[in-house]
């Protein structure tokens, strides 16, 4: 699963790495983000560029009643997207990245949960596959949610899932709300690049959603 991450790159990396097409709201980086907030999503408009918005984390189905805390689906599993109603509509027709500098993870060991800092060798940005959604009652929610799949060899030792982490050449065909054949994008939901990623143990201190500052990432023996 994916239930806390990274994002430290500004609005202006944002806009400049994934070439967004207008203006882009303002938000803080942020080394524990968790369920719940608001977090920059990049999406396409059929008839217009790449564009960032911030939205709530955890879907919540149009056709729910009322935004209720029931609904906290923060992630989707890849391999029932096209069997879920809740993702189904949204799988064909609202796709998302989600820009991250890395992700939390927690192994369990007979001394409790251990965390993990996992994040690209290189420190460069990953991009979330992801899904989103539009509630519209009194007010309009926009949501969304991280797709996972099963865990490459690196990240099998600490869980058994993660991220789906998309390559930079897929991301048009990811976002292309003109593709709404969902079979021709199974293929880019499988776990990434085993030599991409590397993980370290950190600190329990990330448990604390208060706690949000760099420190957090640091390695431990």
């Amino acid at each position: 699963m994916c239930g806390r991450y990274t994002l430290a790159a500004g609005p202006e990396y944002i806009a400049d790495y994934f070439h967004i097409d207008g203006p882009i709201p303002e938000f803080q980086p942020s080394w524990n983000i968790t369920p719940g907030g608001d977090i920059p999503v990049i999406c396409q408009a059929p008839d217009d560029g790449r564009t960032c918005s911030l939205m709530h984390w955890g879907l919540i189905p149009h056709w729910a009643r009322a935004p209720d805390s029931k609904y906290k689906m923060i992630n989707a599993k890849a391999e029932t997207l096209s069997q879920r109603p809740a993702y189904r509509d949204a799988y064909k027709h609202r796709r998302c990245l989600i820009p991250a500098n890395g992700f939390y993870e927690w192994h369990t060991t007979a001394q409790g949960k251990q965390p993990y800092y996992i994040h690209r060798k290189d420190d460069g940005l990953l991009a979330f596959a992801g899904l989103w959604e539009y509630w519209e009652r009194e007010h309009i929610i926009n949501s969304c949610t991280i797709i996972t799949t099963i865990a490459n060899p690196l990240i099998r030792s600490i869980h058994d899932r993660m991220p789906v982490i998309l390559n930079q050449e897929n991301y048009n065909s990811w976002l292309d709300p003109h593709n709404t054949d969902t079979n021709s994008l199974v293929n880019l939901l499988g776990p990434c690049d085993n030599n991409l990623l590397d993980s370290y143990r950190i600190s329990t201190a990330v448990n604390n959603p208060a706690h949000d500052n760099q420190t957090l990432i640091d390695r431990i023996d």
